[in-house]
């Protein structure tokens, strides 16, 4: 509610001209557009994950179950610089993809990887426990009733975890698109190429512009 009293502080033509702007527009673009690709990552990835740890007994699962986690412990900005290291182009990941011709530190590339990392734990945590209330006994009278692999996946098991796994999608889409402190250190924020929407506000509002900060998130 707040958001939108201050909004009302412009008139229609401010309002429009601050949201149709090129560089808030491309910031919106960037924002949402990497945070569904994320999310969608994160939906394929996160369910692997969950099945993984559900399903299969190994060495070391227990310390896998706690790595995933780790996102939700770690403070942004801490994660925001690791992934800068990590992806530079002279960083344990950056410098073999370098020499690919791919960088990833400092563009938008950057921005999804940041935003795959922060967002997992929200597919896995919701799925995980619909998962493990799923009988295995269901998939096995699948099974005897004639029904292959896929048939068991897509007919008997997905059906019962699509609520879960929308709400973890929904999320961690989310969260990626708010999230500040761990992609502003990897992005680069060159307005209208790596600039997200949420360091669009924050500039806003050091600019003392706080209207056109609200017009921005409204």
């Amino acid at each position: 509610a707040a958001l939108f009293l201050k909004t009302f502080e412009l008139s229609l033509d401010q309002f429009w001209g601050i949201v149709t702007s090129r560089r808030t527009l491309n910031a919106l673009k960037i924002s949402f557009g990497l945070s569904f690709a994320a999310a969608c990552v994160n939906l394929v990835m996160g369910t692997i994950i969950v099945w993984a740890l559900v399903r299969y007994r190994f060495p070391g699962r227990r310390l896998f179950d706690a790595i995933v986690d780790i996102p939700f412990a770690l403070p942004t900005a801490v994660a925001g610089v690791a992934l800068t290291q990590l992806f530079a182009q002279k960083g344990w990941l950056g410098a073999p993809l370098a020499e690919l011709g791919i960088k990833v530190a400092f563009t938008p590339i950057g921005i999804f990887i940041a935003m795959i990392f922060i967002g997992i734990p929200f597919v896995v945590r919701t799925v995980q426990p619909v998962l493990i209330d799923l009988d295995p006994e269901i998939e096995e009278a699948a099974a005897s009733l004639g029904a292959n692999r896929w048939h068991t996946v897509f007919r008997v098991i997905l059906p019962s975890l699509i609520p879960a796994l929308l709400t973890g999608f929904a999320l961690a889409f989310a969260r990626a698109i708010g999230e500040y402190g761990s992609v502003i250190f990897i992005a680069g924020n060159l307005p209208n190429v790596s600039e997200i929407a949420p360091l669009l506000i924050v500039i806003r509002l050091s600019e003392f512009r706080y209207a056109d900060a609200t017009a921005i998130a409204v």
